[in-house]
């Protein structure tokens, strides 16, 4: 009988039809399934719908007659529909959901993990090696970069460093509205896109599902041609810019030299091995220096193969940690991705990018998005959900560890030493949206006192008896003592903690 092989809509590109011991059968015919449940259970962002029904479908032009693509309610009825009893392999779904999905159909096989660098099991050698404990990012990273030969000079790493992000932290430019870096490339829309555009607003209108957010001109790659296109662009024009000013922020420039690859990643068009192969050759051609090509490694075959394996080794239960014991609910104007609704210059300008094209960099998502939500003491789970759906490139795998370990500390230090918020002096330094703002950065109470910098001080006081013994939070505890106004800040924060700032 023959055997399928089943592609989800985060395994789109050729490397998960490659045929071996721990692939699909060789020309193996394919099924694909637009299961409209997913649309059902969770209000995504439009623009993030649209991608990836659209990359489906283009994937599913491209493979012809060797697939069956079928429109379905959910996922256990179309692949009834389109193999009946066949047997069926898939690779390793990326989500916990999908995997117990997979794991209770009779006669599917679950092939091995594509579309990152490290297999679980080798990871969870090295993880168990530390006892599951000091499961550092930088250690794993470097141990990556030695187990693949990403970077290295043979057994040293390329530059006489491991880590160059003391060269890649630097504010923006004095008085620079942008950083003039050269154009990121951007698709050209398909039939299929107006194809995808015409059924979500058939569906909406019906009343069976709703999105939040705006769903211009498609503006991520959604086809492995598209895909190439957009590595090669930013390998060949941006990538020597990246490395020194990719933690700023600036209001009129959200792309600044970043690569804009992560959905693409994401959705399986890309294969991290060939991205960071690509960026460390432009280092070894004199095309790009080592900071910028090993800040781009580092994201890739650091901090997103990082998130991948903890959010399997954590488990299941990692998802419901609350460490710091937040509870409020998301506020509408969150939830709504309303921008116009805030003052605070920052957050609106964040927040319109968010709704406009659902993406923003690392940056404002950690420490302005997630900083936030951090301070009010927000829900981790509802935040973590907030992400999920709001982002182009969000997943559960994604957005669970950065969300629960990274952004809102809520597994109390288990992935991370320290939690990341900060007051508005961090913002001001790093962007150029304070300025204009109704708020001033250096106060904290009164008409004119930044959000942040109340909230700041708000948090710290909050979770002094939990922080206090950290010895990266010691010395910014302590400020509190130096606070006259503590008080006066305590009540600044409480009076606006149901309005948008």
């Amino acid at each position: 009988m023959t055997t399928f092989h089943w592609l989800f809509g985060d395994q789109l590109g050729p490397h998960f039809l490659t045929p071996g011991p721990h692939g699909p059968d060789r020309d193996a015919p394919v099924v694909m399934v637009e299961a409209r449940s997913v649309f059902r259970r969770r209000r995504f962002h439009r623009a993030k719908a649209h991608l990836v029904l659209s990359a489906m479908r283009h994937r599913a032009a491209e493979l012809g007659d060797r697939v069956r693509y079928v429109k379905a309610d959910t996922y256990r009825e179309g692949l009834r529909q389109a193999v009946g009893s066949a047997p069926v392999t898939v690779h390793h779904p990326t989500s916990r959901a999908a995997l117990r999905l997979v794991d209770a159909l009779d006669g599917v096989r679950v092939l091995p993990a594509r579309g990152f660098l490290v297999p679980h099991d080798d990871f969870r050698t090295w993880a168990d090696g530390r006892t599951g404990q000091r499961l550092r990012q930088e250690d794993f990273y470097r141990w990556v970069r030695q187990g693949h030969d990403l970077l290295m000079d043979g057994a040293q790493p390329a530059g006489g460093r491991w880590n160059h992000d003391h060269d890649n932290r630097r504010p923006p430019p004095r008085g620079a509205g942008t950083l003039g870096a050269p154009d990121p490339y951007r698709p050209r829309e398909s039939a299929v896109d107006d194809e995808v555009r015409h059924d979500l607003d058939r569906w909406e209108r019906s009343g069976e599902v709703s999105f939040v957010g705006r769903d211009g001109p498609r503006l991520f790659p959604a086809s492995r041609r598209e895909a190439l296109a957009a590595l090669r662009r930013f390998v060949s024009h941006r990538l020597a810019g990246f490395g020194p000013h990719e933690d700023a922020m600036l209001a009129r420039d959200p792309v600044l030299s970043h690569s804009l690859l992560s959905s693409s990643l994401n959705l399986g068009l890309l294969d991290p091995l060939e991205c960071v192969s690509l960026a460390e050759d432009a280092w070894r051609r004199g095309d790009a220096p080592v900071n910028s090509v090993e800040g781009f490694v580092r994201q890739i075959a650091g901090w997103r193969e990082y998130v991948w394996q903890l959010y399997w080794y954590f488990g299941e239960d990692y998802r419901h940690r609350n460490a710091l014991g937040h509870r409020a609910p998301l506020p509408e104007w969150f939830l709504e991705l309303d921008a116009d609704a805030v003052t605070a210059r920052c957050l609106s300008t964040v927040l319109t990018q968010v709704r406009d094209t659902g993406w923003t960099h690392h940056i404002p998502r950690l420490m302005l998005l997630g900083s936030h939500a951090l301070q009010r003491g927000w829900d981790p789970a509802a935040v973590t959900d907030w992400f999920h759906r709001c982002f182009v490139d969000g997943y559960d795998w994604v957005m669970l560890p950065n969300v629960v370990g990274m952004s809102q500390y809520a597994d109390g230090g288990r992935m991370t030493t320290k939690p990341y918020t900060s007051g508005g002096a961090y913002v001001n330094r790093m962007s150029d949206y304070c300025g204009p703002c109704a708020y001033r950065p250096t106060e904290r109470t009164g008409d004119t006192a930044c959000p942040f910098t109340a909230g700041y001080w708000a948090f710290l006081h909050r979770h002094r008896a939990r922080l206090e013994g950290n010895p990266r939070m010691t010395q910014a505890v302590r400020g509190l003592d130096r606070l006259t106004d503590l008080d006066a800040t305590l009540e600044q924060h409480r009076g606006h903690a149901d309005a948008p700032p």
